[in-house]
């Protein structure tokens, strides 16, 4: 496995990209649970492998406020039938768009044909996501726009969906007011 270090902008913690040589691995950010679970040494590459590049293409246009037009080659391992659904749905979330958990349930009820579908199991789902930003998880809320938590770090989630445009003290949860103000 090869590591990169991406440099964000201003605001975000860096984020580190990884790779088998072909498809993006895993793209999180330093000092999330993903980080600390599993303590990487980040090598310094010369010659970036071309997933790395485009992801990093990807990157530079998402932070410099764009929808980019493609998706770098990427590959997850370990999915379910049903993380495969939700990061499915995921994906669909356009840039400045927020769902909720229930939402995403409800819609996994409907395609499913049965009556309900936990929220909670949507989010275990969520939370998951070894791919951030490209897998938007930082789109899905709980109800009523309250922050529930960011694998990646609260602060960074705030500060992704504040670059796509939403006014973050609208959402709801006193534990991060701190990181909600303008």
């Amino acid at each position: 496995m090869m590591l990169h270090r991406y440099h964000t902008p201003a605001g975000f913690n860096n984020l580190l990209l990884s790779t088998d040589g072909e498809a993006l691995t895993g793209l999180w950010f330093e000092g999330s649970r993903k980080h600390q679970d599993d303590p990487v040494e980040v090598q310094d590459v010369v010659s970036l492998p071309n997933v790395l590049r485009e992801t990093c293409r990807w990157l530079d246009l998402y932070f410099a406020g764009h929808q980019p037009d493609f998706t770098p080659e990427y590959r997850i391992e370990g999915f379910t039938s049903f993380r495969k659904e939700v990061s499915d749905i995921m994906r669909e979330i356009p840039f400045g768009a927020t769902i909720t958990y229930g939402e995403i349930a409800n819609l996994i009820a409907r395609k499913q044909g049965i009556p309900k579908m936990s929220a909670q199991a949507v989010g275990g789902a969520v939370g998951w996501n070894p791919i951030c930003i490209i897998v938007p998880c930082h789109r899905v809320m709980g109800a009523n726009g309250n922050l529930t938590g960011y694998g990646g770090g609260i602060h960074n989630k705030i500060a992704l969906l504040r670059h796509e445009g939403h006014v973050v003290n609208r959402f709801s949860c006193q534990k991060y007011s701190v990181f909600l103000r303008p």
